[in-house]
């Protein structure tokens, strides 16, 4: 098999470039590429556990945690315990990590335009609608 035939070759080497990017452009904002994930959950859905943004993140508990704790120093999320488990914590975005939405949503979307930019808009289409068939993702 020739690296361009591997799924695993070519779709690490993607992501990889795809990170890097966005990586770039999260700087300009103190943030780096492992905070994304979280803030993306987030703005999708506030108040969840964080073991649920554990496994929506797909990260241990335990990075979970340090995470949460970076973005919760930079001011950008809080923590609710709940009342029926002392040891569980709600996440919430605080107004400052709701304000970053618009400006890093965009900055995505560029390094989206970036990396799809040699497909024409059917490809893209299609290339997202099987992205999300080979992991498995409702549409």
């Amino acid at each position: 098999m020739k690296h361009y035939e591997s799924l695993s070759y070519l779709v690490s080497h993607l992501n990889v470039d795809l990170q890097n990017a966005l990586d770039q452009k999260l700087k300009r904002y103190q943030l780096d590429i492992k905070l994304w994930p979280v803030l993306f959950a987030l703005w999708q859905e506030e108040g969840v556990s964080q073991t649920e943004l554990s496994k929506r993140c797909d990260v241990a508990h335990y990075t979970m945690t340090r995470l949460l704790d970076q973005l919760q120093s930079q001011g950008f999320i809080h923590r609710h315990q709940e009342a029926d488990n002392r040891r569980a914590f709600q996440i919430f975005l605080t107004d400052t990590g709701k304000a970053l939405e618009q400006d890093l949503v965009r900055e995505a979307e560029r390094v989206n335009e970036h990396f799809l930019a040699n497909l024409s808009i059917d490809e893209q289409a299609s290339f997202v609608v099987l992205l999300n068939k080979i992991n498995r993702f409702p549409i």
